[in-house]
């Protein structure tokens, strides 16, 4: 069973895809903080100096009443709260995510369309029918191709 899991664990693909999980990790703690700490304070301020991590709304008070002026505040003192600017925040997180990931996937599927195939067939010099490359004579016109510099 040990021999077994070896094998399974230190597959070629199951490195392949250790490594893009660590990588996707750490892209997403990048994007977050590109929507934190770069796209949301200009946009915050571009709407009232809104800090969108501390829009929230208090569903029950907690042992100090409200009101409470920020997230930190509402959750030190026990309220349960709704937390949408947190929302917002993962959202755009994702939308940036599924952007890179569409353009990383439109790229490699441009590259594996961009390969040309070995060709397997040919044109008859005679009658200019597709043929196959190993032919010696052509199944259409019956001429032989032995000598026609095929």
């Amino acid at each position: 069973m040990l021999k077994e899991f070896k094998e399974f664990a230190l597959r070629g693909n199951m490195v392949d895809m250790a490594v893009g999980i660590i990588i996707g990790a750490a892209f997403g703690v990048m994007v977050k903080s590109l929507v934190d700490d770069v796209l949301m304070p200009p946009i915050g301020m571009l709407v009232g100096n809104i800090d969108f991590s501390d829009l929230f709304l208090v569903l029950r008070e907690g042992k100090v009443p409200g009101p409470y002026f920020s997230l930190a505040g509402a959750r030190q003192a026990g309220a349960v709260t709704l937390n949408y600017g947190q929302f917002i925040n993962t959202i755009i997180n994702f939308v940036i995510v599924a952007a890179a990931i569409f353009m990383v996937v439109k790229g490699m599927n441009r590259l594996q369309r961009e390969k040309p195939g070995d060709p397997t067939t040919k044109e008859c010099p005679f009658c200019s029918s597709l043929i196959p490359l190993t032919a010696k004579r052509c199944p259409h016109c019956t001429s032989d191709l032995t000598g026609a510099g095929a």
